[in-house]
């Protein structure tokens, strides 16, 4: 079963686990040292994320290494840019109805 790369995020711990690999590639072992629960369930989280495509696992001899998914990240960052676009709006508009409310006052 494939799974939405947005199911995938919505869970704390895979939001942390990205957050972790952002910054360098990482095995099973070092990611789970940062969180208060086992291998197995890091392994899970890991697995939802490879499925979502979300991160990458590359063999470098006896270790898999985990990396983030550059093109992955992108597609939520294109979904994301409508919402922005919106909130810039709305919030250009606020500043321009401040803006008539401080001159009101003067």
């Amino acid at each position: 079963m494939r799974r939405d790369i947005f199911q995938a995020i919505a869970d704390p711990t895979r939001r942390a686990i990205i957050t972790l690999i952002a910054i360098q590639a990482m095995t099973p072992n070092a990611i789970t040292e940062n969180f208060n629960t086992t291998r197995q369930a890091v392994s899970k989280h890991l697995r939802i994320l490879t499925e979502c495509e979300l991160v990458k696992k590359e063999q470098k001899g006896r270790e898999i290494y985990y990396s983030l998914e550059i093109q992955k990240m992108k597609e939520i960052d294109i979904w994301l840019e409508q919402f922005r676009k919106i909130w810039e709006s709305k919030f250009n508009q606020l500043d321009d109805l401040l803006l008539t409310i401080k001159k009101q006052k003067k």
